[in-house]
């Protein structure tokens, strides 16, 4: 009987690790209130009340959104006060929670029947002081000083990058605006992101994120395997032939123009600058995010990945070769929590290469004499670029590419069609 009930252990100890190999891994979360531990609370009992947790990362100034649903079936449920803090984790059982941050209840509502109990918050790092609107002037200065007055102002630590901050301002007016809406026009005009982590005030290129300690962002690589759903858009890139912006110069009533691009369809910016330069800046950073748009993709994650934030840059293989071969950007991410699954949705759009004057990608291609074109470097993360014909005048074309042999194809197909719209008469 020993050797039997040996036997049946073992087939025991071997069906219970099969159970744990092939099981499919389970969502989990952490939800604290006011320092609190709540989860069992939302997750216990034959009848759970969680139905479901949307968490909205969004980037730049915009707050995040977190929106909790309850079930209220036995009417016990206390409706939390605005102002409540409430932190969460989200994850998966065989890897671990990640922190997605703290939260400030703003909304509630409770509805039926059935009874259920929504609570909606936003990010607690977006503090309250950012939103008052103030009456100002900044002269002879530059951004980065601009940046590090309103960081300072706030509590916060600048981190601005190197080539935003030593950019020139002549004049600078905050009349009635309040210091996030003044940092979300500096960062239109200067194709740039800003936000606040960890009690810092990011002031970054579109595109060069990197956390709130300073690291770079990483890389993300997925496969058609890791999606559910997709959809990918290519618009026409001639919707808008350039941008045009005015501009007064010091002692003068004459507007004056500054464009970039070039063609029949352009695009006015509403805001008058001070100088040129200004002006310049802005048209060119609007140029860069009409052409960012060129390209966007819709992507949900089977699996969702709560480690994921905006403005990481991603290579997507397995669907179509005119997706894998461009480099994505991510923007507004939403993940999707409920006690049988985890997913996330990301809206990605097509990344711009570093280091050239996007002013190059006027609408007439019998100006140019060549063509010039950039792709990352997989192990590096470096951008390199591929040309062809003469680089005199070369046009610049618009996505960054996964490869250099995607690059070259790209560049090959653009010069055939280059050089034929040349010939014709």
């Amino acid at each position: 009987m020993s050797l039997l009930n040996q036997a049946g252990e073992l087939l025991g100890q071997a069906a219970q690790k099969y159970r744990e190999l092939t099981a499919y891994p389970r969502p989990i979360c952490k939800v604290v209130v006011n320092g609190n531990d709540i989860t069992a609370l939302l997750l216990g009992g034959q009848q759970p009340r969680l139905i479901s947790i949307e968490l909205t990362d969004n980037r730049g100034l915009e707050a995040d959104q977190l929106d909790i649903t309850l079930s209220d079936h036995d009417g016990l449920l206390a409706i939390p006060p605005r102002g409540a803090t409430v932190r969460l984790w989200l994850g998966w059982d065989d890897t671990g929670l990640i922190d997605k941050g703290s939260f400030t209840v703003d909304e509630t509502e409770h509805s039926g029947a059935p009874d259920t109990l929504s609570i909606r918050a936003r990010s607690a790092d977006l503090r309250g002081g950012l939103k008052a609107k103030k009456e100002r002037s900044f002269d002879a200065t530059t951004l980065g000083t601009v940046i590090g007055a309103i960081a300072t102002a706030q509590g916060l630590t600048p981190v601005v990058s190197a080539v935003l901050a030593g950019i020139e301002l002549l004049h600078l007016d905050q009349a009635n605006e309040s210091d996030a809406n003044l940092l979300s026009r500096l960062g239109r005009e200067h194709d740039a992101i800003a936000t606040v982590k960890a009690d810092r005030l990011l002031f970054l290129p579109t595109g060069k994120a990197t956390t709130a300690s300073g690291l770079a962002l990483p890389h993300v690589t997925l496969t058609r395997s890791d999606g559910d759903q997709h959809r990918f858009l290519q618009a026409d890139r001639d919707a808008y032939t350039g941008v045009k912006a005015y501009y007064y110069e010091v002692n003068s009533a004459e507007k004056k123009e500054a464009i970039t691009g070039g063609g029949e369809n352009i695009k006015e910016l509403r805001h008058s600058f001070t100088d040129q330069a200004s002006a310049l800046q802005a048209a060119r950073a609007e140029w860069n995010r009409l052409q960012r748009g060129t390209a966007t993709l819709s992507y949900t994650l089977a699996r969702g990945r709560p480690e994921l934030i905006p403005d990481q840059t991603y290579s997507l293989t397995g669907i179509k070769a005119e997706i894998a071969a461009i480099i994505w950007l991510g923007g507004n991410l939403r993940h999707s929590f409920t006690p049988d699954s985890l997913t996330t949705s990301m809206e990605l759009e097509s990344q711009l290469p570093e280091g050239d004057d996007l002013a190059s990608l006027a609408d007439d291609d019998s100006d140019y004499t060549g063509l010039v074109t950039w792709y990352r470097d997989e192990k590096t993360g470096q951008q390199h670029k591929v040309t062809e014909g003469d680089q005199t005048k070369p046009r610049r074309l618009t996505h960054l590419y996964q490869s250099k042999a995607a690059a070259k194809r790209a560049l090959d197909r653009e010069w055939k069609r280059m050089q034929e719209k040349q010939k014709t008469p």
